[in-house]
């Protein structure tokens, strides 16, 4: 083996002092040049303050107690201020995980491109802008030139990443460390960033660290796995050996969590639909310009959707496709410019008796509960309020509800009295269900529900909306970019793209013989997954089938 480009030997980290709170215990792991390696872990593990550590940019409250971290042969913790600022940029760059936190909101792109080079680099004005120019071309970006005098907020998500993945390739680094680099990307858009960012590191021969809670992701790119919890290290190895069989009691946990197909659900395609929509069509106003006119621009094209009793209906597709959209015009959260709804095969019109039936009857889970839960508010009351117009039931019998729904949720008696800051995501994201369940609704609409959850979190929350939906038997449409969790839930499947449905049909037809070239690009960005014995096979959809849309990206023997 030759010598390490980083080796991180018995690293603990403390918040407040080496005698405070260790997050981080005694890690240990080496990355040799060229080779990829991803670490993964929920939310907590201390993935990321390792990966920040190796560049000395953990918040100041928490320090180095044990251990050391060598860079090149070098201690990255003795160096100096100047010989830091040397490594970092030039020989160690980093793809932070939310991009428009990163980029600076009141810098062009193009300023903040060049500063790096202005310090490491010794080119003149014209070469730093060519250099600029040929790296945003190689990250896609389709014009570099008027790049360069945008700002962040300008770009989509996708775009951002690509910026920062062109801002951490400037110099060549030696190891490139991406952390969480698609978190927030839609499948399509992941796929694009991760092989373009694989592309980019070995045409330079850059070693790459990736910091992730998706295994097949990690699985798919990746030469090593090193696999934390808590803090501690407790299982690293070949990528094939790690998924096929797993030593370690979390590594499986993880892999159990990932989600499977099961069996296809009998739905009445008789049955009279429980919510419909017919052409449905929302327009928005917006500016070309800073003195341009205001024109419209059209978000849905006569979208013709239906929902029946007790199905699981998803919507799927690329960021701007148009989901979200939908799923708040169907709630009457956002106003349509054409189209009708109807539900239990009545027309609903705003402010009439039968939209006021109907928005009762529709309940909506968002993306972020966080967000949707009122931060004043304790958990029996966010619950509650779902009953306020429930005229038939006591103060006590609601009240009860509230209890039976928190307690079917897994909340017990103690989360009454909360607030939602004092709860986990997956808590926040339990009281979110709970408060649209509570009152019976027969149409539920989960937005992203289960996005940002950590992997073992997200099964736990999808195994309780399954269950609860088959209790109650109320329909649902469900949101999501992640077709993984789509293959384990839904009954069928709509994909949409820039507004208008391309391709619809039931979960297996859709996911096993697409008949839409964008969805079967969607899907090739996603495995599928096999439990066997002692771990899981992966296979990527469509890889060797040499059809439009299919994923050119080798895949991984890990049978």
């Amino acid at each position: 083996m030759s010598q390490s480009l980083v080796e991180v030997d018995g690293l603990s980290l403390a918040v407040g002092g080496p005698s405070g709170h260790h997050i981080v215990r005694n890690v240990s792991f080496h990355v040799q040049p060229g080779e990829i390696v991803g670490i993964v872990g929920e939310s907590g593990s201390g993935k990321t303050m390792v990966a920040r550590s190796l560049m000395r940019l953990q918040p100041p409250a928490i320090v180095v107690s044990a251990g050391d971290i060598r860079f090149e042969g070098r201690s990255v913790l003795t160096m100096t201020g100047k010989a830091l600022r040397a490594v970092r940029g030039a020989r160690l760059g980093m793809v932070f995980q939310e991009p428009m936190t990163s980029l600076n909101p009141s810098m062009t792109i193009g300023r903040q491109l060049e500063e790096p080079l202005k310090l490491q680099a010794r080119l003149d004005a014209a070469a730093r802008r060519a250099h600029i120019l040929d790296i945003l071309r190689r990250v896609g970006i389709r014009d570099p030139e008027g790049a360069l005098v945008a700002f962040p907020h300008q770009f989509s998500g996708g775009m951002r990443q690509r910026i920062m993945l062109a801002s951490a390739m400037l110099l060549k680094p030696s190891l490139l460390i991406a952390d969480e680099p698609t978190t927030a990307l839609d499948a399509l858009v992941q796929r694009e960033v991760l092989e373009l960012m694989l592309d980019m590191v070995r045409s330079e021969k850059t070693a790459l660290l990736m910091i992730s809670h998706d295994l097949p992701m990690v699985a798919r790119y990746c030469d090593r796995i090193i696999v934390m919890r808590q803090g501690e290290v407790v299982e690293q190895g070949p990528v094939a050996e790690i998924i096929s069989r797993p030593g370690h009691d979390y590594t499986r946990e993880l892999l159990q969590s990932m989600p499977v197909r099961g069996p296809l659900r009998s739905v009445d395609p008789a049955a009279k639909p429980v919510m419909e929509v017919r052409g449905l069509e929302v327009e928005y106003r917006a500016k070309a310009g800073l003195l341009a006119p205001k024109t419209m621009k059209k978000a849905l094209h006569g979208i013709d959707l239906a929902v029946r009793p007790g199905e699981i209906v998803a919507l799927v597709g690329a960021s701007g496709s148009g989901k979200t959209t939908l799923g708040r015009a169907i709630a009457g959260l956002v106003d349509a410019s054409a189209g009708r709804i109807f539900f239990a095969g009545e027309e609903v019109k705003p402010d009439s008796q039968a939209w006021r039936h109907y928005r009762l009857n529709c309940q909506m889970i968002f993306q972020d509960p966080f967000g949707s839960l009122d931060p004043r508010m304790k958990i029996r009351e966010i619950v509650g309020e779902a009953l306020r117009h429930d005229q038939q039931a006591s103060r006590a019998e609601k009240e009860q509800r509230v209890r039976g729904i928190l307690e079917e949720v897994g909340l017990d008696e103690r989360y009454l009295n909360r607030y939602p800051h004092e709860l986990s995501g997956g808590q926040r994201q339990r009281v979110a269900i709970a408060r649209a369940v509570v009152g019976r609704p027969q149409f539920v609409i989960a937005d992203e529900a289960v996005s940002a959850l950590d992997v073992t979190v997200r099964a736990k929350v999808l195994q309780l909306l399954a269950d609860l939906q088959r209790r109650y038997g109320f329909s649902c449409l469900f949101i999501s970019h992640d077709l993984g969790v789509v293959e384990q839930l839904a009954d069928r499947v709509v994909v949409m793209r820039d507004g208008a449905i391309v391709e619809q049909g039931n979960r297996d037809a859709v996911f096993d013989t697409p008949q839409s070239d964008y969805t079967r690009a969607l899907l090739s960005a996603i495995p599928t997954l096999t439990r066997t014995e002692t771990g899981v096979s992966l296979a990527w959809r469509f890889a060797n089938s040499g059809e439009a849309g299919a994923s050119e990206a080798p895949a991984k023997a890990l049978q």
